[in-house]
């Protein structure tokens, strides 16, 4: 399965409940935003920022993206997402990130290794 796909597999996992759960939305607009957060991080966070720099870093700035991210969608689609709501939502999202950083370390390292 490509490593994009596990992202969005693993964001979908987390955020579409929780938007259900802390908003009005529904199961198609928690999906599009979803994939639309999987896409812009996977760009920014895994394509860009994880190569140039290590996982701590990467992790913080696609929490940080993440949070801009649906703090703009919530106002937009006016969403009642509370600060604390978007900060557990940042944080859990965080920790997913971070492991999928390290999965894909351990993939880049096998792949060096066993071309």
């Amino acid at each position: 399965m490509s490593k994009f796909l596990i992202k969005v597999l693993f964001n979908g996992i987390i955020l579409v409940p929780f938007l259900i759960w802390f908003t009005e939305a529904g199961w198609l607009s928690s999906i599009v935003t979803s994939i639309g957060l999987s896409i812009i991080a996977y760009l920014i966070g895994d394509q860009l920022i994880l190569r140039k720099t290590n996982n701590v870093v990467a992790t913080i700035a696609d929490a940080v993206l993440a949070a801009v991210y649906l703090w703009v969608v919530a106002a937009y689609m006016d969403w009642s997402l509370s600060f604390g709501e978007l900060l557990f939502t940042v944080i859990v999202l965080g920790v997913v990130e971070f492991v999928f950083h390290r999965y894909l370390g351990v993939l880049d390292k096998d792949m060096k290794q066993h071309p």
